[in-house]
């Protein structure tokens, strides 16, 4: 049965605003967990072991505000601006090139410091292509049959978007901007056999990036048996299969995790799933994934409504952040669990971090904003 906002009583769908609030409170208490250690043996913290629950909290104060601005802004405002926050939101990735004005770590260039915390732009991108994209689709509806007019503008842009991600490099988020923009392509109604061969080529096209790099070759061979260089390339995945091992089905206890003592690198932000595995056992990952299930399931419902309502720039936008937080969350968790090769992704809502925090944030409180318009017109209103 279609989901009817104007049944309810409330003015937004609670479920879809507690689950996310849920996801993020659970996250700021294992990113404690999983951080303590490091906080107390690395010297830039300050020998301070609550360092990164402060610094994530703040992070997700500062989302909470932004949520609740975004909130306000009525979704006509959001489309008209689309193209020109995309356009700057290019802008950005062009800017975290720039030696000088990006800042490398470990190799890869994907922030631009601003002063005591870093701006991520490719975490900013996943949410500007759901607008973007939602928005094209919308302007070019009448030629989604047309390879010429309707496919390859948005392909080229894609395409420049995609080149600048892997000059970071940032697989991960190429992978996700990518399925984000195929499944609103796909969802606004583009020629299946447009899609077919596009799927088909994009699938070429990873092998090929694959194959081309020593480094992501390493971690394809390195995911296909860890345990083969359990100390080398198969070295993550080895600890947090132990991690998961460890938990068993209730977990050691909240707080008692072995591997985040210095042997599961990126504890707290691309492995904390392994981190909840251990604590908190086969029932805090079970939870885990529920809560994402359920936010998504409404992402699509709000969708869905909104496309009953013909507000069909609403209903891709809505259905576009549930394929981007469905998606980077299967991802991560596939990787934790040695399902896929390993990658950079945060779990949304629960890893640490600033801009992803924040956008995530963003994207909800957007979500909300399109359920809350929905219930409004159900009533009786006009926008």
């Amino acid at each position: 049965m279609l989901y009817n906002p104007a049944r309810r009583d409330t003015a937004v769908d609670l479920g879809l605003a507690f689950s996310a609030v849920i996801l993020a409170a659970f996250g700021l208490v294992m990113v404690y967990s999983a951080s303590i250690a490091m906080a107390d043996a690395e010297r830039f913290t300050g020998f301070r072991s609550w360092y990164f629950l402060a610094r994530h909290g703040a992070f997700l104060a500062v989302g909470v505000v932004a949520g609740a601005l975004a909130f306000k802004v009525p979704l006509r405002h959001w489309q008209a601006a689309a193209p020109w926050l995309f356009m700057a939101g290019v802008g950005a990735l062009v800017l975290v090139l720039i030696p000088g004005v990006g800042r490398e770590v470990n190799g890869a260039r994907r922030w631009i410091a601003l002063g005591p915390a870093n701006f991520q732009p490719s975490e900013g991108m996943k949410l500007l292509v759901v607008l973007y994209a939602a928005d094209y689709t919308v302007r070019k509806a009448a030629f989604m049959d047309d390879l010429k007019k309707g496919f390859l503008p948005m392909f080229a842009v894609m395409f420049m978007v995609a080149g600048l991600l892997l000059r970071e490099p940032d697989f991960g988020a190429l992978v996700v901007v990518t399925a984000i923009a195929m499944a609103i392509l796909f969802l606004g109604g583009l020629n299946w056999r447009i899609f077919v061969a596009l799927a088909i080529g994009l699938a070429v096209a990873f092998v090929v990036l694959i194959v081309s790099s020593p480094y992501r070759l390493q971690r394809i061979l390195g995911f296909m048996d860890p345990w083969a260089d359990a100390y080398g390339k198969g070295y993550q995945l080895s600890h947090s299969l132990i991690a998961f091992g460890r938990g068993e089905w209730l977990g050691v206890g909240l707080g008692a995790s072995v591997e985040k003592l210095f042997y599961l690198p990126e504890a707290h932000t691309d492995f904390l799933l392994a981190v909840i595995a251990e604590e908190l056992g086969f029932a805090g990952v079970a939870a885990v994934i529920a809560l994402f299930g359920f936010l998504v399931t409404r992402a699509f419902a709000v969708g869905r409504q909104a496309a009953s309502l013909e507000r069909y720039y609403a209903a891709l936008v809505a259905q576009g952040i549930g394929v981007w937080l469905a998606v980077q969350a299967f991802i991560n968790m596939g990787v934790n669990m040695g399902l896929l090769p390993t990658k950079g992704l945060t779990l949304p809502f629960l890893s640490f971090g600033g801009t992803g925090i924040v956008v995530n944030c963003v994207a909800v409180a957007i979500l909300l904003r399109i359920d809350f318009e929905n219930r409004y017109l159900m009533r009786g209103g006009s926008l």
